[in-house]
């Protein structure tokens, strides 16, 4: 006789409920929970770790099973994340006892890898505690916190198939791994002083460094790390000669929250982010507060702060209890070094110290970029604490390989209901990144067992990505850049067609061979009609354009006052004759055009920069006055704010007409299309305050406003889109 349904258990007598968990169920204290619980409760069965999941069988009155469902969800482990449960009523089969087993490596690894979380409040406790074995162990950890998708070389997660495979417990230790009641039952990187990894020098000399103003080189928990004072103008400038980073912002981390709040504007929900198990960077306003060196933010609005995350860091910042900027362990465009060897290959010359331990990296994990946008966070670059958790879809997928685009590359597997996003692997710029590409791909690929039947690439031609997809020997489908912005950002939030899906970057292919940035998708019926996008205008120079805004001024200044405008240059004969002048649609490159005529910037010395010295010029300036700008038509722009520019208007005031000018045009364009769901994606979108007012006046329109949460609104999120799209596309 068929049992009754797990909602309304009605039969009596023994039964058998079988579970099996999908998600981030391994690594994170759930068997040791689903163990204690089930003795707690009386109930008998097992627990085991598939490479499918979570498992467990247990035995009891329907009533009691029931409850021990609810109460396994309620209560699970914090760090758990259950994606999705399967459950059977089974007839009892006599268990007498509640055991767990051992790991069943036979089903599809679609189990999720948990990422690294940061250090949990009893660990540190322990670490300062001079009673505690392991009072200032800087490899302490247990089934809350420490490293996991940086460790791990195979599914299921056993400590065998882990980089501590190589550290014998000691007997200590050994005790607390085999005890059900012990906060480190089956915490497969447990290890203490005795057994565990070492520093290849202390935490004291290190933090002598750092105050004599060195650059020490750190290998923390997905690669290397490179640290120097905050406080030292010349020793992060010397990082910035010696690392070819000449403008880019810096991270830093601060020892405590406390310390955050005497630089930075720190909302609650912006103190939650900080402290959460996934401790990515967070993009915070700066309080005006002296004592942070110039050169380590530079011109962002932004100080990108972070906590310690590892025991490491813990111990460093309590050594060292200032600011210091903790940026990758890298030269500008390469990838994080993670080996001890290549470190002094590639970072002698930068770094003046280096401090090592023997635990390997199994693949690199640069740290994650958040920030708070509409009160929630929103990831800018997503790494360490986010990847891999799988994104769930509401729907399933053939086996896709996507690839990603060029910038900000990640690459993705979809695995039925769920879509698995690499660590943020970067630009595909040198031969250094293109081989950390393939590596994230095969990794991926070998760490799930995952076959692809297909592979989705970007539509342009010139990619990495795209190239690699053509020699890949699958079948391809090219997947429109922008359209997989806004498709990532409905399959996030699991939103249905129809609706509008606005998609603004600096550059992407289109269909038409012109350079989009300024797009507006109807998506309905599958298909997604361009119903709007920005007047194009040419970017004379191409590719030195995208770095040197002031050539997109002239541009536009030529299409609307003529070539009095620019005069009589090179320039202008480019522009005249259309000789390496690509035409665009970019509102990426109409931000760097403003931010030269308004005097902000004159170019980009890193991807984004003129617009986010664009935004910072707003500063609290707060107005509905705004440019015209109909129809996406940016010429009745460019008029008024010359206007504005020979009167000598503030440049936040054309700053704040400027902006509102665009949020105005999406508030037209949605109303025209009279759907209530807008998606909001593409790197444009980074910025808060566009964000902030256009969701603020469209959903006083009543219309749904949708923004990326857990994948970037960059060409970080694409692949998460063109796995989605191609799915629907063959």
């Amino acid at each position: 006789m068929k049992a009754p349904p797990v909602d309304s258990p009605r039969a009596t007598g023994a039964q058998r409920l079988r579970l099996v968990l999908h998600g981030a169920v391994q690594g994170v204290g759930f068997r040791p929970f689903v163990y204690r619980l089930a003795r707690e409760m009386g109930l008998t069965g097992w627990v085991l770790n598939s490479s499918a999941g979570l498992v467990v069988e247990v035995e009891g009155e329907a009533a009691e099973l029931e409850r021990f469902r609810q109460r396994l969800e309620a209560e699970r482990p914090p760090a758990s994340y259950i994606l999705a449960r399967e459950q059977s009523w089974l007839p009892a089969k006599g268990y007498t006892e509640f055991r767990i087993l051992p790991s069943d490596e036979a089903a599809e690894k679609t189990a999720a890898v948990l990422p690294d979380l940061a250090t949990c409040r009893e660990c540190l406790a322990e670490m300062l505690d001079p009673a505690n074995r392991r009072y200032l162990y800087p490899f302490t950890n247990c089934t809350r916190c420490g490293p996991r998708y940086t460790i791990i070389l195979d599914i299921p997660y056993d400590r065998p198939r882990t980089t501590m495979r190589g550290f014998t417990l000691c007997d200590d230790c050994r005790r607390e791994y085999t005890d059900p009641a012990d906060r480190r039952f089956h915490a497969q990187p447990n290890a203490c002083p005795r057994c565990g990894p070492r520093l290849t020098a202390t935490v004291a000399q290190t933090a002598g460094e750092l105050a004599a103003g060195r650059i020490v080189a750190l290998k923390g928990i997905g690669g290397f790390q490179l640290l120097v004072d905050a406080r030292n103008e010349e020793a992060v400038q010397r990082l910035r000669r010696r690392k070819r980073r000449e403008e880019k912002p810096f991270a830093l981390m601060m020892p405590s929250l406390d310390m955050v709040r005497q630089y930075c504007v720190v909302s609650e929900a912006e103190a939650e982010l900080l402290q959460s198990p996934a401790a990515p960077i967070v993009l915070l306003r700066p309080n005006g507060r002296p004592g942070i060196a110039p050169s380590v933010a530079r011109s962002s609005p932004y100080l990108g702060v972070m906590l310690p995350y590892s025991p490491l860091h813990h111990l460093l910042m309590r050594a060292f209890p200032h600011p210091i900027v903790a940026t990758s362990g890298n030269l500008s465009d390469e990838p994080i070094a993670i080996d001890n060897d290549e470190a002094v290959a590639r970072l002698t010359g930068v770094a003046d110290f280096f401090l090592m331990h023997d635990r390997p990296i199994a693949r690199p994990c640069d740290d994650s970029v958040a920030r708070v946008v509409r009160g929630r966070p929103s990831l800018v670059r997503r790494a360490r604490g986010y990847a891999p958790l799988p994104i769930a879809l509401d729907r399933e997928l053939p086996p896709v390989l996507a690839v990603g685009g060029h910038l900000k590359n990640t690459v993705a597997i979809a695995l039925r209901r769920q879509v698995i996003l690499s660590q943020h692997v970067g630009d595909l710029d040198t031969l250094e990144a293109r081989n950390a590409f393939e590596r994230a791909i095969a990794d991926l690929c070998r760490l799930y067992r995952f076959q692809p039947k297909l592979v989705a690439c970007d539509l342009h031609p010139d990619y990495a990505s795209t190239r690699w997809a053509a020699r890949s020997g699958l079948p391809v489908v090219a997947i429109q850049h922008h359209q997989a912005h806004v498709a990532a950002c409905a399959a996030e939030n699991e939103i249905r067609e129809p609706y509008l899906g606005v998609a603004w970057d600096g550059t992407g292919y289109g269909t038409d061979g012109v350079v989009w940035g300024g797009e507006f998708f109807l998506v309905e019926h599958g298909r997604f009609e361009r119903v709007a996008h920005l007047r194009p205008f040419r970017l004379p120079g191409g590719e030195a354009a995208v770095r040197e805004g002031w050539r997109a001024a002239a541009s536009l200044r030529y299409e609307t006052f003529g070539a009095g405008a620019v005069g009589d240059t090179p320039l202008l004969r480019m522009l005249e004759r259309g000789v390496n002048s690509p035409w665009t649609t970019s509102v990426g490159r109409l931000f760097d055009a403003v931010a030269a005529m308004a005097g902000v910037a004159r170019e980009n010395r890193f991807e984004g920069q003129a617009a986010m010295m664009l935004e910072r010029a707003i500063g609290g300036l707060e107005d509905d006055e705004a440019y015209p700008m109909p129809h996406g038509d940016w010429r009745p722009l460019i008029e008024a704010l010359e206007d504005d520019v020979r009167r000598g208007l503030p440049a936040s005031r054309i700053a704040l007409r400027f902006h509102n000018a665009l949020v105005n045009w999406i508030v037209e364009v949605a109303a025209r299309m009279g759907v209530r769901d807008v998606c909001l994606s593409g790197g444009v979108f980074q910025n808060g305050y566009l964000v902030e007012r256009a969701a603020a006046l469209l959903e006083a329109r009543g219309h749904r406003v949708w923004t990326h949460q857990r994948v970037p609104p960059n060409d970080g999120g694409i692949a998460l889109g063109q796995a989605v799209l191609a799915a629907e596309r063959i």
